[in-house]
């Protein structure tokens, strides 16, 4: 545990104006106010907010985010108030330990809609002062360091999925790439250990093999490099276990495949050199294609500049470079925190400076509750990005998969709805075409337009499709309210009585509605009866026995849906009403994947996916094609079937560790046919009960990790 005067030597070696009895009257002050509690580890309370604030001193962070990460926890857990904080150490520090009090129990809630809430209070708080965020990072970086001390299994795997989920998103969304890192190599630590342990295993194998390589790769570049005139730091880094999981799920490859391992930083003076020494690369060293990418002119969404190549370098190895200047390596690895301009006094206060962070307040705005916040964030904040051009030479990032309609609700929101097409690179395409990198995308738009709900099925961004459901939502409650009024007013009629808004606003508190409008769009709605109101409004009134037998349409679903335990919903949106539907037997489509559906006299609508073999056959016969998708509105339990060819080494226990594995990752086998079989190998296809495709990927990646797997694909035929 670091002592009071290390601490304070540490903030003044980098900030030599630091308020030396804040820093000291903080550490006494948290340190007899946590006074003889304990964490699980049996560790005195108070080393907690020490680490914190050790982690947060290797950022260079300001005084007032120092003496916030020692009282972090004091109001939430001690008998301390705020008023309290405020007086000893004033507004600045109370403001920012208020914001991070807030989230404290974040990591701790079973119930979704409060997580949910908790992080919309995270955005807010934020916003305000970003300082807010560095904290609660480095807080749950802590607590992930020291999560195997928590002894229930669910818990523990609770945490490190929202901070698998949010905090490392939003780590690598202010550039902190070393926090953001450390904090996903944790949580997958906790949620697959075993893939991690085959990692590692792999990667020590490849250092016994490739002892002393690293060192003849640097020194031979650096010799490259130097005879130009250059003078270059060079640096190896090996990637994360984590890292290395992600992209053989994303890339769809085998451990031996992947070609960027190992990774080395090349730093140099300036940005002229940057480019100079990527010219001397290229020159030496035949390029891999595909691998080259300019961070410098095109810089990413949280401000990473650097040139990424890779060549054939020594031995014919395949390398990664990531060639920068020293400011733009303190920027990749600290991100936010290398802007901090304490000793010019100034402030990076502001969490509003950050496109990303208004464009989460945009998608708060537009949302109708938490939950659906939360959901749009996570699209927000899980992506790749693609780099598109407005046509006056604008950069607007996106998600890799983003449309037209994406784009244009990144320009503006009024633009992406009033969106009626698209010219990308100069011609016209359909808006739910895919934008690549370095598109030139021109929106046309129209006043009379208006967002279509169809547009919900392509959009990938948080911010369309907040924008795009708030429409849907308003328009929905404008005909309920339409309708309502209807019925009401035939209601009142048939007793003889004319229907007023003075009349129905004599009533709100009775229905627990907050205008007139609301109580309509509640009977449009059939959560209420005209009757119902009626008599609400006229008690008097004679009762007439006809009116008893209505029961509302939206009560009757539930009371059926509670007897059941079934609710009418069905997963494929699209169909016409009663028509048969069943999965294709080619294919297996599962939830996520891009579906079209066939109809076929007398067998209904067969769904198969959008890149199916089986659908060339239909090729000439368009009116047979159904356009359809997934609900994603419905959670179903539902399990679903996938099918994988994969090829098993012909070894003792090979089968027994392929079906653990599939367990150990929810799977279940459901069928199982050998192919082909040699000598070494047995060639098969496997059907496996999954909940969705993203699933079946988790389960695919999960097998790749294990040596007694040769190879695994998807089948589509």
């Amino acid at each position: 545990m670091i002592r009071q005067f290390e601490l304070v030597e540490t903030v003044r070696s980098y900030d030599p104006g630091a308020d030396e009895d804040a820093l000291n009257r903080a550490y006494v002050f948290a340190m007899i106010a946590h006074g003889s509690q304990t964490r699980a580890s049996g560790d005195p309370y108070f080393s907690h907010p020490l680490e914190v604030a050790g982690i947060l001193t290797r950022y260079k962070v300001d005084t007032a985010t120092i003496v916030t990460a020692l009282l972090h926890d004091t109001i939430e857990d001690t008998d301390v108030e705020l008023e309290t904080i405020d007086e000893q150490f004033g507004d600045e520090v109370a403001k920012l330990v208020d914001g991070v009090t807030k989230l404290t129990r974040i990591g701790f809630q079973s119930d979704q809609a409060k997580q949910a809430e908790n992080f919309r209070k995270l955005v807010l708080a934020m916003s305000e002062d970003i300082r807010v965020l560095l904290v609660k990072l480095a807080d749950r970086l802590h607590n992930m360091q020291t999560l195997h001390f928590i002894k229930k299994p669910e818990k523990r795997r609770r945490i490190a999925m929202e901070t698998m989920d949010i905090y490392a998103p939003l780590a690598e969304r202010i550039g902190m790439q070393e926090m953001k890192t450390e904090l996903e190599d944790l949580a997958f630590g906790e949620l697959s250990p075993d893939a991690r342990k085959s990692i590692l295993r792999r990667l020590d194998f490849l250092r016994e093999r490739g002892e002393g390589m690293i060192d003849e790769i640097i020194t031979e570049f650096q010799s490259l490099i130097r005879e130009s005139g250059i003078n270059a730091e060079i640096k190896g880094r090996e990637k994360t276990p984590y890292s290395i999981w992600r992209k053989m799920q994303k890339n769809d490859v085998g451990f031996e495949q992947l070609s960027d391992i190992m990774a080395f930083r090349v730093i140099v003076g300036s940005v002229e050199e940057c480019y100079q020494t990527l010219g001397i690369a290229h020159g030496a060293y035949p390029v891999v294609p595909g691998r080259f990418k300019d961070y410098i002119s095109t810089p990413k969404h949280n401000a990473y500049r650097s040139l990424h190549t890779g060549v054939f370098g020594p031995h014919q190895q395949r390398v990664e470079l990531q060639i920068r200047t020293r400011e733009m390596h303190e920027v990749a690895e600290a991100g936010v925190a290398a802007h901090w301009n304490y000793k010019q006094g100034g402030t990076v206060k502001d969490g509003t400076q950050y496109r990303w962070l208004r464009e989460l307040l945009d998608i708060l705005e537009h949302a109708a509750g938490p939950e659906e916040f939360l959901e749009h964030t996570k699209l927000e904040m899980f992506s790749d990005q693609v780099f598109c051009f407005t046509p006056r030479g604008d950069l607007i990032n996106l998600p890799t998969g983003a449309t037209p309609v994406d784009f244009a609700y990144a320009v503006h929101s009024e633009v992406g709805d009033r969106c009626v097409g698209a010219k990308i690179n100069g011609r016209m395409m359909p808006l739910r075409s895919q934008l690549r990198n370095g598109d030139q995308v021109e929106i046309v738009t129209s006043k009379a337009q208006t967002p279509s709900p169809t547009w919900e099925r392509f959009v990938v961004t948080g911010k369309a499709r907040s924008r795009i459901r708030r429409f849907v939502r308003l328009q929905e409650h404008e005909q309920y309210e339409k309708l309502g009024r209807s019925i009401l007013h035939s209601a009142f009629a048939d007793e003889g009585y004319d229907l007023t808004d003075k009349g129905l606003a004599g009533v709100l508190k009775v229905f627990k509605q907050s205008s007139v409008e609301e109580l309509c769009a509640q009977v449009g709605a059939g959560l209420l009866t005209g009757r119902e109101v009626f008599e609400a409004v006229y008690p008097g009134a004679k009762k007439k026995p006809w009116y008893d037998a209505i029961v509302p349409l939206a009560k009757a679903r539930a009371r059926r849906s509670k007897s059941t335990g079934k609710g009418d919903a069905i997963s494929i949106k699209g169909l016409i009403p009663g028509m048969a539907m069943h999965m294709a037997g080619c294919c297996h489509p599962l939830p996520g994947d891009r579906i079209v559906g066939i109809v076929t006299t007398g067998k209904g609508v067969t769904i198969h996916t959008i890149d199916c073999d089986t659908l060339e056959t239909f090729h000439d016969h368009p009116e047979k094609w159904l356009d359809v998708s997934w609900n994603e509105d419905l959670q179903s339990p539902d399990v679903h079937v996938g099918r994988v060819k994969i090829s098993v080494a012909n070894v003792p226990g090979a089968l027994g560790e392929l079906s653990t594995v599939i367990a150990r990752n929810s799977g279940n086998i459901s069928n199982l046919k050998i192919t082909n079989r040699t000598t070494d190998f047995f060639d098969m296809l496997i059907d496996i009960e999954v909940k969705d495709v993203r699933h079946l990927t988790e389960v695919i990646a999960a097998l790749r990790t294990s040596p007694a797997i040769h190879a695994i694909d998807r089948a589509k035929g």
